[in-house]
């Protein structure tokens, strides 16, 4: 479903084709590659320009805090600049800061927009995308555009604390019976996820509170395993605390930073990856300094019987519905959100048979990103952002992290083991995610084709 521009363009994506290769092409990319710049007055636009750089940055901005590459958002702002008639903007993306420059407006320096929001909700990633789209085909004023932004990006969640807090637990307890779904670690899975689910939201508010939550959220948890469940958690309290702390997990980061290595782009990947690494090791801290305190045993694996093989699909509909609650997911987008999850689940259960637990992400991710393309055509569809976002939590590399890096610090056996089969799935993740999204570029480009080609021979 990736556009592949029309002849106008082909040389321009040619030129950009290794950064087409990204970890989401959206609809918005491929209407802003289709559409060239009409011809205007060349004052008019060099008028126009200072709005429209305030515009990209603040877009760029937006598109960071949701959780986009940044190869991906220079793509996306230098092909929206391209349709507003300045061809010749300069963009330069990090992770925490979008550099914008036109080469036709006098300026001493490059405009610099900070990214100091925080991460944005999966229903203010869908209206900013629609936002980019519907300025790339209409040519939206740019002072129009940015009240639009601004009012986005500033909107309350339309679920409040409680029903977040609800999200969350559900969450905990979905990914407890998909990982691993012991009858009597269920109770346990529902304490864990409301205790950390209300850490998570009060931190999102108390900044003191949000520099340590990595560490105390683990701790917390290993201290109320200890108190309301010590027998079961000597036996498996890596397995009951991980469920709990998916929210904390760096998973998507790690993966983002490996498309980005993978893009090129040396900067952005490698301080993303090191901030992911970091994340782990605050977490294995916090999770080790529990088990001291506690004093029970850190074994990640239980020999307790388990549900039938039922148990997961249903953790799949808890996870969705969690993930709809917990991320303010947009309206009516419930059951795309399932669908992709089911998708990425059971294309990752196929990839295990065929491949093992390290490679299984690459055929999830060469499955789940084509069809989500796909189904991103029908009009009730979200964009494909938002139900990719949602795969890729079925893809947890930060699960066998953070329990590799736990284990290599208590000094358990296997580890390190752990930790090398953590970089092979991030790895396998995004080779999978930039091979299905050139799957969708090439076969959308095809189609296109045919369809010229057809509607030449009959005219």
């Amino acid at each position: 479903m990736t556009f592949v521009p029309d002849r106008a363009s082909d040389e321009g994506a040619a030129q950009d084709g290794s950064t087409g290769m990204s970890l989401r092409r959206t609809r918005l990319q491929r209407a802003l590659a289709a559409i060239a710049p009409e011809h205007s007055d060349e004052h008019a636009r060099a008028e126009q320009s200072p709005r429209l750089i305030e515009l990209l940055g603040l877009l760029g901005q937006a598109l960071l805090a949701g959780s986009q590459p940044t190869n991906e958002v220079a793509a996306t702002l230098s092909s929206l600049a391209r349709v507003y008639g300045r061809p010749g903007v300069r963009v330069v993306v990090l992770p925490t800061v979008v550099l914008i420059e036109d080469p036709g407006v006098a300026r001493d320096a490059p405009s610099i927009f900070e990214v100091t929001q925080s991460t944005l909700r999966l229903d203010q990633v869908a209206d900013i995308e629609r936002l980019i789209a519907r300025a790339a085909h209409d040519r939206t004023d740019p002072a129009s555009a940015i009240q639009r932004a601004q009012e986005i990006i500033a909107a309350p969640p339309r679920f409040g604390f409680w029903r977040s807090l609800l999200g969350h637990t559900l969450l905990a307890v979905g990914f407890g019976l998909v990982m691993n779904p012991i009858p009597a670690a269920l109770p346990v899975y529902a304490i864990l996820g409301l205790a950390i689910g209300a850490l998570v939201l009060l931190g999102s508010r108390v900044r003191t509170l949000s520099l340590v939550l990595p560490v105390l959220a683990a701790f917390t948890a290993t201290a109320v395993i200890g108190l309301i469940a010590p027998d079961l958690g000597s036996g498996s309290t890596l397995s009951l605390v991980t469920p709990a702390l998916a929210s904390l997990l760096p998973g998507l980061t790690l993966t983002i930073a490996a498309v980005e290595l993978t893009n090129g782009q040396i900067i952005a990947g490698a301080s993303r990856l090191v901030y992911g690494l970091a994340t782990l090791a605050l977490l294995a801290f916090g999770l080790y300094v529990g088990i001291v305190v506690t004093g029970i045993s850190h074994p990640h694996t239980s020999s307790a019987p388990h549900l039938g093989p039922w148990a997961p699909w249903v953790g799949v509909v808890l996870v969705a519905v969690g993930y709809y609650l917990y991320s303010v997911a947009p309206k009516r987008s419930l059951p795309w959100i399932l669908f992709a999850l089911a998708l990425a689940y059971a294309a990752q259960l196929l990839g295990h048979t065929l491949l093992g637990p390290t490679l299984s992400g690459l055929v999830g991710a060469l499955i789940a990103v084509p069809a989500i393309y796909l189904v991103a055509h029908f009009p009730s569809a979200p964009p494909p952002g938002v139900m990719l976002t949602c795969a890729y939590w079925m893809m947890v590399p930060g699960t066998m992290g953070f329990i590799g890096l736990t284990e290599a610090v208590s000094g358990t056996a296997g580890g390190g083991g752990i930790l090398m089969q953590t970089a092979g799935a991030v790895l396998s993740i995004a080779i999978g995610m930039i091979i299905g999204t050139g799957l969708s570029r090439d076969t959308g480009a095809f189609a296109r084709a045919w369809q010229r080609e057809r509607t030449h021979h009959l005219s």
